[in-house]
């Protein structure tokens, strides 16, 4: 994961909400859960620039979509009692894996916060086409 490459995943993810009709904030963090990038289009809701890296940062750490999670962190599930700090369990963040070759392992992620939970996953989507063909 490299700056240039987050931002060109931001900027996707920020065509689809426009075309979703949202406002959304988008991050991207490397494997170590660290941002790389951040951006919050115009109007989009206050509680994005603390979901969207917390999106990105479940789902390089548990290495699974952060939709994924919410199921699991439910009372009985395999992830209940899972500290809310930093890990979040809505849809809209995204594991980027490795290229074959390199093995089975996440090297980054992305999440996206302020549509609707179909929104955000569909602007998540659009940022890691952009890493899938780079």
């Amino acid at each position: 994961m490299n700056l240039e490459l987050a931002l060109r995943m931001t900027e996707a993810a920020m065509r689809q909400a426009i075309r979703e009709g949202a406002s959304i904030s988008v991050a991207v963090v490397d494997e170590g859960g660290n941002l790389v990038s951040f951006q919050r289009m115009d109007g989009a809701e206050i509680s994005g620039p603390v979901l969207a890296p917390g999106k990105a940062y479940t789902s390089v750490a548990l290495r699974r979509d952060s939709a994924d999670v919410a199921r699991h962190m439910a009372r009985g599930g395999e992830l209940a009692g899972l500290p809310g700090e930093r890990f979040v369990g809505v849809g809209g963040g995204i594991p980027l894996w490795a290229d074959y070759g390199e093995g089975e392992r996440v090297v980054g992620g992305v999440g996206v916060s302020g549509g609707t939970v179909a929104q955000d996953v569909a602007c998540a989507e659009a940022a890691a086409m952009v890493w899938r063909t780079r």
